[in-house]
């Protein structure tokens, strides 16, 4: 895994892009942040670019195609399910059937609420990016 490579977020919502971008600065972090409102943009940036992204953080409720079909289609490519990117579920709506459904029939590594404070934000994501820069991985 390349812990350089940069932190992806699939989210149609402006506002939690730019608490997210945010957070992430001001806890320090040091890759590169990439925001795709539209899984087609974000689909086609994985298939072309050059390296591996360190996360991607996706919302399950999106406009045009669901985050849990969108990561379907990442699973179903040979070249992309061999990349083994750490992707994570980032979502306001957090009910147990979407959680055990990612779970079960997808291969993600967390699935996390939106917290309702910037303060929550950072933190949740300092705790989530500190666990992936020591975690091994195949990639």
């Amino acid at each position: 895994m390349s812990k350089t490579g940069p932190i992806l977020l699939i989210d149609d919502d402006p506002d939690d892009h730019e608490i997210f971008r945010s957070a992430l600065t001001d806890v320090g972090v040091p890759n590169e942040f990439v925001w795709f409102p539209k899984t087609t943009d974000a689909f086609h940036f994985l298939k072309t670019m050059g390296g591996q992204p360190f996360l991607i953080f996706c919302d399950v409720n999106l406009a045009i195609e669901s985050g849990l079909d969108f990561k379907k289609k990442i699973d179903a490519d040979p070249a992309l399910h061999k990349k083994s990117i750490p992707f994570l579920f980032y979502s306001t709506s957090v009910d147990k059937r979407t959680v055990t459904e990612a779970y079960v029939e997808l291969t993600i590594q967390g699935f996390f609420q939106k917290e309702f404070t910037y303060q929550g934000v950072k933190n949740r994501l300092k705790m989530i990016v500190d666990y992936w820069m020591q975690c091994e991985h195949p990639a």
